[in-house]
């Protein structure tokens, strides 16, 4: 997001030099320098000049407006890379140094005192913000670390100006400001003196959707998070900006570059500001310069055509109006759009003419200017004559500065053209208005820069379309035969024309470039208007001149008044010589209009053709005292208000109070119950379909395909379909952006939505060639740039052709033009990550056939510039992967009998992966990557890979991937690579497994009886699950003892894999299928089980087996019989304790799945199934249950309908989990209310534990004993203790190996530090800090902590969102079709995006399984590499797919080549 982008003039180049000036026409003064100079700048209301030469970082000063020039020797050469002024002070401003040093003057630059911070300065934030107030109040930001995504720093703050050390204010910020950054905003509210917000990362992410806005009055000893929408603080805030009255902050939502705008006039009660039907993208819009009273933003329509709409706001920032469509901007975010200086109600913008053809054929752009004279509501054309006139504008600049206007009362000048449309700025001439833009004069030919002075009494210009040994000027407000000649004896060309702000002055300066006997001089030209003139202009060489007047010269009222200005006659002989004295409009009252109101508090606008309303958002409020029966009536508002700071008296009167029903201030009452609504559908089955949520808003989008090749569309969640496209093959939604989706046909058309499949939003593009038929993923999208694609397609497939390959193309115009990459390839993907080590945003990983020869090996190789340049990584590969911190690569040994691991973090450099003595596992064919989000990777080994008889070992590794230990032995694995393996969502470090218990009989063919096994610590300790004490109808279960606990089918066994035990955001709710005994039994014998604290204690819930779907964060659990007809599901309001009935329907149906929307935070759901010889939709809707929203309030959290809730070790007393003590929001028992907005679940971290032995594990080279403790294995080498020093250069001291390492996401502090028991060394080339710190005086150095909170809970919402956890899991490589009858296909495919760190982690492979069942199955169109929760398990026929990449089975299971 680009703020204020239409007023900020990027620094222009500024050259200089020197010569005589003639005694008849103005002074001139030249001054040489010896290198260009730039960032000319003046301190305000003074002839105080400053300019720096880049070359040197050299500082020039001037106190007569550039006549001579003095260098600022306070400051060293070499070491300044910007100048800033200080806009509210004009004796102030900072120069920044390259590193450590700076400087500050408070003397307009006379002298500067240095000054030292501990970081350099920011990038992506300005690195110094002003106080209005008190200019010895700064805040200071830099030492922003970049190696992560996105960037974050450290901000310091000064009260003294930097007399003293500045101190440290924030080291986790993205931006910080003054809530005083602007001279209106509360600038008569003491109590905001000392207020500083700051965006930082989240309480426990640096990803970006858990960015926060925080509030501070004392310098963050104490802070608040405000609330800003639904009664809920917000998250993934991107930006904010100060603009007159206002604070502006937008804010980003995870999957989608939407953008929502909160506004504030007092920085305590916010606002989301509403655009209609438009919706505000990621850098997609630009705040402007805006009024007193209201806020203009242009908001980007077309992003590669650069093209917007201009939107002005209400008084308080809330509600925007369109005021005109098609502007023109730039791919900087500059927009063509400037208000007229000093005068209300004037606005000059271009548009683009010729639209709908730049949209959709790249055509060039036919501009046009606008003006209007009543503040946007109307727009016309400018005029010369009755010609139309057309002005190069912001985003074509060639001065510094304002383009058209000064303070200069109604003087505005422009380089353009008459005609249709504007031409090339080398085709334009200079025209001047003196009527504020009402007519038009030609007056000078050619292009000119030019600069107002005395406010308006002079106007000079300098030819701009090469050189010249001219100036013009003019004393007769620039009308045609009144300029007047400098003649230099010299030629030069001008770079920048400037004067004193407020244009008060006679003086002027020109930077510029001369040849001088062939060399290139940069000079700076004074001039003096000052001795033309011997009087100053007396009262009757003024006129009262009206700002604004309409077509019949009468004057037009803006906000209740005329405005008028005392300005010079444009024929008087005088100057005004009012130096630094700003023009003052004088105001007359007005008449009041329907103009001057708009919509009350509460109050909305609905527009009915060109008439506007003021409707109530809600339910009204009474006054005090009031409805106390609700048939009375009140005196309530009108729904209008008269527009805060409107001066207009009589007239119209729309806010005077109007009589008002009471029933109206009473909410309507919950219907109390459940409506259902059925839809039929054609086709034998539902092939796919998807949730295209919208984070920002309420609608809930679902995508879906039927057998028959029919996309349907429902905006409601299944109350309403409607048919979308024919002929559709496959549905592709963006990985990573929810509003955009793809329809896939067979041919090289593709149709797709960037706004969720809404009416007028589908469009379509052509793919360079068809899409592929050989089982690979057709699409590939990019994390962070949304309109970057790679398609895989299919070349000399027609029948009859026997050279049938896959190619691989990318565009980055959302597939407008494509770009050919590699032929023969199997996969290719975007390497770039939010997540993790940072890497070049082009870089893609592909896996194609060496010598493009199919029945070669598959080589990895890698490019950051579309292939143009390539490296080849492995030269053997069977598959890989990408995790949300990890790549990780599986390839075959030289002896092409096994299979290796290498992982990298950054793309470029791979490590082998060391697998843990004694795991020795002959001829490793595959390995399932199972979860890598606690900044380790589970893996799973299979060891025993015989059908029906599949087993592994699963093993977790370090920070970086490479060194692995055991974690568990014996776990289940299926033929197609899946394993019994799952996190639980939204919870720290749960996880569940089935083992093959009688492991030696299954080695010798036997049936496999399976266990449930759990642990509450990472993997790290495992127990079997404990069991209910008795069933749903009160009984004990047969079993007891050691040979009774309770058994969970797991992900291998699902027909429907989106079926996940738990939910991001029903914390501690885990649901399963199972029984209770010595091994787990059939699935159709089971019978449905439910926990509600993380997996300690289990209840059986319902006899039978069930599919279940968790509604409104958990608030409404939803289950529904499986495997048969029925009319009927089952709810629980209060965590499964207590369950209800509700009828769907009056017969009987299958239903084979039940969804919600990915976040869970919906009242509706939809059950998928058949009716006979139809297949159904049939949408519940749990709103009419609930009447109000529960009440939360993170200061308080336990005073409304919350409660804290802390996990805990089920073999622990204390609350610590991973060395810390963790509080969750629930609603609390008993509250009759829904939770609506997402809520971060995660309130607090209440403290740090000390360790125990459960915060460790087993190091490399051990292995744990029966009393678990960590003992060495024999005969093996210990790891070099030393490596750790190697690994990170700023490591100032080592331990000896102890055998135990902490478990990643442990924040445990002190007590049983199990890997520093041994002797500590100091790391080379840290000699002497290690001596400071372990000496006498060193006890307390060593504290220094990091906390790494897991991104299980820190990041967990994002990760689950991205990596489908209840709709599927997505398979890398290829896949069998297992069970092609059933609308449900069994093997999923998922994908680890990389941004994830998976915390639903359920298995997801990457496998080479299709050349054992191609035979079998025959082609079809390929899978897809992207996680939405909504994914779902495809099965189409010929057109079955496979998702490389989340998750992923990287291996063999065929006999080919082993």
């Amino acid at each position: 997001m680009r703020f204020l982008r239409g007023i900020l003039l990027p620094a222009l180049l500024l050259v200089i030099g020197s010569t005589s000036a003639k005694k008849d026409e103005p002074g001139v003064n030249v001054t040489k320098f010896d290198d260009q100079v730039a960032n000319v700048f003046y301190f305000d209301d003074s002839e105080v000049v400053l300019l720096t030469e880049p070359a040197h970082g050299k500082i020039w000063r001037s106190e007569n407006a550039g006549q001579g020039w003095e260098y600022v020797k306070d400051i060293p050469l070499n070491q300044v890379l910007v100048v800033l002024k200080n806009p509210f002070d004009n004796n102030v401003a900072v120069a920044l140094g390259a590193e450590f040093t700076h400087w500050i003057t408070h003397d307009k630059g006379k002298t500067w005192r240095e000054f030292k911070t501990d970081g350099i300065i920011a990038r992506g934030s300005s690195p110094i913000g002003f106080h209005t107030t008190d200019s010895k109040k700064l805040i200071y930001s830099g030492g922003d670390n970049c190696r992560e995504y996105p960037c974050l720093g450290k901000s310091w703050y000064t009260e003294d100006g930097f007399a003293t050390e500045p101190k440290l204010l924030r080291d986790d910020r993205k931006m910080c400001i003054w809530a005083k950054s602007t001279e209106r905003f509360q600038a008569d509210n003491d109590k905001l003196d000392n207020r500083v917000l700051c965006i930082v990362k989240g309480k426990y992410s640096r990803l970006g959707q858990d960015f926060r806005m925080v509030i501070s009055d004392n310098f963050f000893k104490d802070e608040e998070e405000p609330v800003m929408a639904a009664g809920r603080t917000v998250s993934g805030l991107a930006n904010m900006a100060a603009v007159k009255n206002y604070i502006v902050a937008a804010a980003k939502a995870q999957g989608t570059d939407e953008l929502a705008l909160y506004v504030t006039d007092d920085s305590n009660t916010w606002h989301r500001a509403e655009f209609g039907d438009h919706k505000i993208e990621e850098d997609a819009y630009t705040i402007l310069e805006s009024t007193n009273y209201s806020i203009q933003v242009d908001v980007m329509t077309s992003r590669f055509s650069n093209m917007g709409v201009l939107f002005t706001s209400n008084s308080n920032g809330t509600y925007f109006t369109k005021n005109i469509e098609h502007t023109n901007r730039d791919d900087r975010g500059y927009v063509d759009f400037e208000k007229i200086s000093n005068i209300q109600g004037i606005v000059l913008v271009n548009v683009v003419d010729n639209w709908k053809e730049v949209e959709t054929a790249w055509t060039a752009k036919k501009i046009k200017s606008r003006i209007s004279f009543d503040d946007g509501r109307t727009f016309e054309s400018l005029k010369v004559g009755d010609k139309h006139l057309h002005l190069h504008s912001v985003t074509d600049l060639s001065n510094s500065g304002r383009v058209f206007s000064s303070p200069a009362p109604g003087l505005v000048m422009g380089v353009g053209n008459t005609g249709e449309y504007l031409k090339d700025y080398q085709e334009g001439d200079l025209y001047v208005s003196d009527d504020a833009g009402l007519t038009w004069k030609l007056v000078l030919q050619e292009a000119h820069k030019y600069e107002f002075g005395d406010q308006g009494s002079v106007l000079v210009a300098v030819y701009d379309e090469g050189e010249t040994d001219e100036i013009q000027y003019s004393l007769k407000h620039g009308q045609p035969d009144t300029w007047e000649t400098i003649k230099l004896d010299f030629k030069f060309r001008a770079y920048e024309l400037t004067t004193i702000p407020d244009s008060t002055s006679l003086q002027f300066i020109l930077v510029a470039l001369r040849r001088s006997e062939g060399s290139i001089e940069h000079v700076v030209i004074s001039l003096d208007f000052s001795e033309l003139h011997e009087g100053k202009c007396k009262k009757g060489d003024f006129i009262n001149w009206n700002a604004r007047v309409d077509d019949d010269e009468k004057p037009i009222c803006i906000m209740g008044q005329e405005q008028l200005f005392r300005r010079r006659k444009k024929d008087a002989d005088c100057f005004v010589d009012e130096e630094f004295k700003d023009p003052v409009p004088q105001f007359k009252t007005c008449e009041c209009t329907e103009k001057d109101y708009e919509c009350d508090f509460n109050f909305v606008p609905e527009w009915n053709g060109e008439e506007k309303k003021c409707v109530p958002a809600g339910a009204l409020s009474a006054p005090e005292g009031e409805c106390k029966n609700p048939e009375d009536k009140y005196q309530g508002s009108s729904g209008w208000r008269l527009i805060p700071g409107n001066n207009c008296e009589g007239g119209v009167k729309k806010d005077k109070p109007v009589e008002r029903h009471c029933r109206d201030t009473i909410t309507p009452p919950a219907s109390g119950k459940i409506t259902q609504k059925i839809t039929t559908f054609r086709g034998k089955q539902f092939r796919e379909y998807y949730y295209l949520e919208h984070s920002m808003g309420t609608d809930e989008t679902v995508v879906m395909l039927t057998s028959e090749r029919e996309a349907h569309i429902t905006h409601d969640h299944g109350k309403n379909w409607e048919k979308a496209i024919d002929d559709v093959v496959a549905i592709y939604p963006h990985q990573y952006f929810n509003d955009v989706v793809y329809f896939i046909t067979p041919s090289e058309k593709v149709y797709y939505s960037t706004d969720r499949g809404r009416e007028g939003s589908i469009h379509q593009f052509d793919a360079p060639t068809a899409p592929n038929t050989q089982m690979l993923q057709i699409m590939g999208f990019h994390p962070h740039e949304k309109s970057w694609l790679i398609w895989i397609g299919a070349e000399d497939c027609r029948p009859g052709s026997d050279g049938c390959h896959s190619t691989a193309s990318v565009s980055t115009k959302n597939g407008k033009e494509w770009k050919f990459l590699l032929g023969f390839v199997k996969k290719c993907q975007f390497i770039w990550r939010e997540a993790g080590r940072q890497v070049n945003e082009k870089l893609v990983f592909c896996e194609q056939y060496a010598n493009e020869e199919p029945g070669q090996p598959l080589q990895l190789i890698s490019s950051e510039d579309w292939f143009e340049h390539k490296e080849t990584k492995f030269s053997d590969v069977v598959e890989f992967a990408t995790m949300s911190e990890f790549i990780i690569v599986a390839s075959k040994t030289e002896d092409q009998k096994s299979l290796k691991v290498d992982a990298s973090l950054d793309g470029k450099i791979f490590a082998d992966a060391k697998f843990p003595p004694k795991f020795n596992v002959d001829h490793q064919q595959a390995y399932t990557v199972l979860d890598s989000s606690t900044h380790s990777i589970f893996l799973h080994v299979t060891v025993n890979p015989l059908r029906d008889q599949e087993y592994g070992t699963i093993i977790k590794s370090n920070s970086n991937g490479t060194s692995y230990v055991l974690s568990i032995n014996e776990v289940n694995r299926n033929t197609a690579g899946y394993v019994d393996f799952e996190k639980m969502q939204g919870m720290e470090g749960v996880i569940t497994v089935n083992i093959v218990a009688n492991r030696e009989a299954v080695d010798g063919g036997a049936k496999k009886q399976k266990k449930t096994m759990i642990s509450h610590n990472d993997g790290a300790d495992w127990a079997l699950l404990t069991p209910p004490e008795k069933d749903v109808d009160n009984k004990k279960y047969s079993c007891t003892g050691g040979k009774c606990s309770l058994h969970l089918h797991g992900y291998t066994e699902r027909s429907d894999p989106r079926e996940t035990y738990s939910s991001p955001t029903a914390v501690g709710l885990m649901m399963g299928v199972g029984n209770v005994g010595e091994f787990l039994g059939l699935y159709e014998e089971g019978d449905t089980f439910l926990t509600s604290d993380g997996g300690i204690t289990w209840n059986e819930i319902k006899k039978g087996t069930y599919t279940w779907e968790y509604g409104d964060q958990g608030s409404v659990i939803v289950i529904v019989r499986k495997g048969e007809d029925t009319d009927h599901v089952f709810y629980s309001l209060d965590n499964g304790k207590n369950w209800e009935m509700h009828k769907f329907s009056d017969s009987a149906m299958r239903i084979d799945a039940i969804t919600t929307v990915p976040s869970d935070t919906s009242l509706n759901f939809l059950l998928w199934g058949s009716d006979g010889k139809k297949i159904v939709t049939v949408n519940l809707d749990f709103t009419g249950l609930f009447d109000k929203q529960c009440n939360l309030d993170e200061n308080d959290p336990e005073s409304g309908d919350y409660e804290l809730w802390s996990p805990q070790h089920p073999l622990q007393e204390s609350d610590c989990l991973f060395g810390h003590v963790a509080q969750y929001h629930r609603k609390r028992e008993g509250a009759t209310c829904y939770n609506g907005r997402k809520i971060d679940h995660l309130h607090n971290i209440k403290k740090n534990c000390t360790c125990i032995r459960r915060d460790f594990e087993c190091d490399y080279n051990f292995e744990r004993q029966i009393d678990g403790s960590c003992k060495r294995i024999e005969g093996l080498e210990l790891p070099d203790p030393m490596q750790v020093c190697k690994d990170d250069p700023n490591l100032k001291e080592y331990w000896d190996i102890t055998g135990y390492r902490k478990i990643p996401i442990s924040t445990c502090v002190g007590g049983q530090e199990m890997e520093h028991t041994s002797q500590s060394h100091p790391c080379p080339g840290h000699e002497k800090e290690y001596e400071e710190k372990h000496g006498i005086s060193g006890f307390g150095l060593f504290m220094a902590i990091v906390i790494p909170i897991a991104a299980a809970v820190g990041i967990g919402y994002y990760v689950w969102r991205n990596w489908d956890g209840k709709f599927g899991r997505i398979r890398l490589g290829d896949a069998p079709r297992l069970n092609s009858d059933s609308p449900w296909i069994s093997w999923p495919v998922a994908v680890i995006s990389g941004l994830v760190a998976v915390v639903a982690a359920i298995p997801l492979l990457v496998g080479s399984l299709w050349r054992s069942i191609s035979s079998r199955i025959g082609g079809g169109y390929g899978g897809r590499t992207y996680t939405s929760r909504s994914s779902f398990a495809r099965g189409r026929g010929d057109y079955a797919v496979v998702d490389p990449d989340e998750g992923e089975l990287l291996g063999e299971d065929s006999d080919e080549e082993v």
